[in-house]
């Protein structure tokens, strides 16, 4: 026969369960605003029904249930979105630092421009053009030698300014390699301390949240493979396990979710990692390092090709200097022939290091260095034949060995390096737009599935609400059965 006090048995179950259910939920709206917070939801359960199967059960119809458990306290999260997200993530990280780098290239070079490498040169050709008109005029001469200054002082700008974001570029590589080592060793940690809890049938969600936040902030550093596997095979089902996290592309496991262990980033397996898919900040870095040494180094060949095409031509002049000094003392007398000065206008560099290094003559920058500007081709005052093909230079095809200018222009050497950088900027700009926007959409529905909603929560609220004023009421019903049984039964006819 059944215990006449079973039926209280089931409705403290009820309350005990519907009590938990609530606490889960108030919970859940206390940690809607909280980063990285995923809703937890308590598993319902019936517990074992009676009589359970046996040679001595009793003989009634059928099992009856007893009431309910609780039999988990689980996350809602879906783990197909969190891996599109670190996916997606990992693709915006890299995006968006090459677009970021990519703009200040784009600042500094400043084109199109009237400040500009291109607007500078502009004025010193239609200067030299002036020149070649009036080769007498020392406001001509002096103009031709403020704007070669600038010619040089804006290719130092340049090789200046790149230079030094280049080093910036570096010292972030560096920051962001402690960074994920950083974030790793967390992870590390957090791997620990589930480890301790998880063989005692408990799911640490706190713990699992915190992990999960930093594999998301990892991610958009470096490409990153993450495992998950059970620290002891006798653990609660729906315990996730430890996680190992492995650098997609170069293998290097950062976290060894088996031993507990995590390995140390140093800059050469950082080297190793950059090659990982286009994905990860880390990545984009390095590649924007490689590509600021390439327009540094095209900004050297244009220098030392510029500095030698013009400075060949310069040096087949006749400079102020020695008309004058050829200049009979009888003004009716004709002057001797002169033969070429070999005057350069800018000094002699060599390619590496040229845009840094480029600058005018001492002679052109000293005192009485206007004269010293060769205009004349055949050494007559009135001539400026030399200064007009100077001018020229914009549009003379580069002749040097072993320079990557050769069969190319100055001007179209240099419209080439910014269309290039121009192209790239552009295209990492949209890839930067598209890849947040993908992201976006996958945080979206990730939010949705793993989001606390108010309006959810507080139906769950009034449900399990009413679910224990129920198991109450079943409570009091059974106790004004058993006061009948034990307070009203046997007293007839006293």
């Amino acid at each position: 026969m059944r215990s006449t006090f079973m039926g209280l048995e089931t409705a403290r179950r009820g309350l005990s369960t519907q009590q938990q259910a609530l606490e889960t939920t108030g919970n859940n709206i206390s940690n809607a605003n909280t980063p990285g917070y995923t809703r937890q939801r308590v598993n319902f359960e019936p517990t074992e029904p009676y009589p359970p199967v046996g040679m001595n059960r009793p003989n009634i119809p059928g099992q009856m249930g007893t009431g309910v458990k609780a039999g988990s306290l689980q996350r809602v999260r879906e783990s197909f979105l969190d891996l599109q997200f670190r996916q997606e993530n990992s693709k915006f990280g890299y995006w968006n630092a090459k677009s970021e780098a990519l703009s200040r290239m784009e600042d500094i070079l400043n084109e199109p421009g009237s400040n500009g490498l291109s607007g500078t040169l502009d004025r010193f050709w239609q200067s030299l053009q002036d020149l070649g008109t009036t080769p007498n005029d020392a406001g001509a001469r002096s103009v031709v030698r403020e704007n070669g200054i600038a010619v040089a002082d804006t290719f130092k700008y340049l090789n200046d300014s790149l230079t030094t974001i280049q080093g910036n570029i570096d010292f972030e590589i560096d920051v962001t390699v402690k960074e994920i080592n950083s974030i790793a060793e967390q992870i590390n940690n957090l791997n620990k301390q589930i480890a301790g809890i998880e063989p005692h049938g408990y799911l640490p969600n706190d713990l699992y949240d915190e992990r999960d936040r930093l594999l998301d902030q990892l991610s958009e550093l470096v490409d990153i493979k993450v495992d998950y596997k059970k620290f002891n095979e006798n653990d609660f089902p729906l315990a996730e396990g430890i996680a190992s996290v492995t650098i997609v592309g170069s293998g290097h496991q950062l976290v060894d979710g088996k031993s507990l262990t995590y390995t140390q980033m140093d800059r050469s397996i950082a080297i190793e990692s950059q090659v990982a898919n286009q994905q990860g900040k880390l990545s984009a870095l390095f590649e924007m390092h490689d590509e600021y040494s390439k327009v540094l180094a095209d900004l050297d060949e244009m220098a030392y090709a510029f500095v030698t095409e013009f400075n060949e031509i310069h040096s087949q002049g006749v400079t102020l200097v020695d008309i004058k000094a050829n200049a009979p003392d009888d003004p009716d007398a004709e002057p001797e022939e002169l033969e070429p000065s070999g005057q350069a206008f800018f000094a002699a560099i060599e390619k590496e290091g040229a845009a840094k290094n480029i600058q005018l003559a001492e002679a052109i920058l000293g005192e009485g260095g206007l004269d010293y500007i060769a205009a004349s081709a055949d050494g007559t005052a009135g001539n400026g034949d030399i200064a007009l093909q100077l001018a020229e230079v914009k549009n003379q095809e580069v002749s040097i060995d072993d320079s990557s200018l050769n069969g190319k222009t100055i001007q179209g050497f240099y419209q080439e390096v910014i269309s290039q950088m121009a192209i790239s900027a552009r295209e990492a700009n949209r890839m930067k737009d598209n890849t947040d926007a993908l992201r976006t959409s996958v945080n979206v529905k990730r939010d949705s599935v793993s989001g606390v909603s108010l309006d959810e929560e507080m139906i769950n609220l009034v449900r399990f609400q009413q679910a224990y004023n129920a198991s109450a009421r079943v409570v009091t019903s059974i106790d004004e059965m058993l006061d009948k049984i034990i307070n009203g039964m046997g007293i007839v006819g006293r």
